[in-house]
């Protein structure tokens, strides 16, 4: 029987518990693309982080869920970056460099902050949603009527695409209850892709936007509690769509309080002269525990 040790981290998040939970496997080079999927089935997590080399990069970072492979993810990027720095695999930079399905990307280890990992997430990109929103509200729970038409309903992506639904007071999130299994229907422009409802109203003071996220029934999960590409998103919309006069803006995006994972990820974005929007999400992590797994 052939084992794997992984590594629970919980990302966004300084206590354990708390944030959204990730699993790690440190040099994955040798396990084949079936034992990763069988690791990360194993491990349960919403997402597990591979580490491989790379000749592109400082690394290459691979992600699966229990049901599928994925091209990025914020969460489970910052869970195994503070495992390789917790094993002292990263010496002293303060960049380094990940190969991913979604491109290489930068990650900035900053010192003395509460948000040490900065990543960048792939170019924004937004797709509208033309379905049915009555079914759409429906499908988690909520009516029409809670749906805030003041926004777009639209596809959006920094390297994983998720659905922006716009809902209009933070009291109906408690209330949520996703039917996971419906959204392939309603989600005909794309149907593999997850649910993330938002709001403008707070729990936190100093967070701008709260949210949840619920999974494609495709990757085997129900709901992720704080989501990182997810949260990238939010920030190119609030800039595209709710403030397209601004240069920049640095917003704490809140969630997973609904699921007793409160946990917090900090969005940087500018906008260049060119009219295009660089997204950063920042972050950091904490380990819980390790563990194997048999994978056949």
């Amino acid at each position: 029987m052939k084992q794997v040790q992984i590594y629970h981290y919980d990302a966004f998040s300084d206590i354990p518990g708390k944030g959204n939970p990730a699993g790690v496997v440190l040099n994955a080079e040798n396990l084949t693309g079936e034992e990763m999927q069988a690791a990360a089935k194993a491990a349960g997590f919403n997402e597990t982080t591979f580490i491989l080399p790379s000749q592109a990069a400082d690394f290459t970072f691979k992600y699966y869920t229990p049901g599928h492979e994925m091209n990025l993810c914020g969460h489970g990027t910052m869970g195994a970056i503070s495992c390789m720095l917790d094993q002292g695999l990263i010496g002293g930079q303060s960049v380094i460099t990940l190969e991913t399905k979604a491109g290489i990307l930068p990650i900035e280890l900053l010192q003395a902050s509460n948000y040490p990992l900065v990543m960048k997430q792939a170019a924004p990109a937004f797709k509208p949603f033309t379905g049915d929103k009555q079914a759409l509200m429906e499908s988690i729970g909520l009516t029409l009527a809670e749906l805030d038409d003041s926004m777009p309903i639209v596809y959006g992506s920094t390297g994983t695409w998720t659905l922006l639904i716009p809902v209009k007071e933070l009291t109906a999130f408690a209330a949520m209850k996703p039917e996971n299994a419906r959204f392939p229907v309603i989600l005909k422009e794309m149907p593999r892709t997850s649910l993330h409802p938002f709001c403008m109203q707070t729990i936190h003071e100093d967070a701008v936007m709260h949210a949840r996220h619920f999974s494609s029934p495709y990757s085997g999960t129900i709901e992720d509690p704080v989501t990182g590409t997810a949260s990238g998103v939010m920030g190119a919309y609030y800039m595209t769509y709710l403030h397209p006069e601004l240069e920049s803006a640095e917003l704490i995006i809140e969630q997973g309080q609904e699921m007793g994972r409160d946990g917090k990820v900090r969005v940087l974005v500018n906008r260049s002269a060119e009219q295009t929007i660089d997204v950063r999400i920042a972050g950091s992590a904490v380990c819980v525990r390790s563990f194997t797994a048999d994978i056949g």
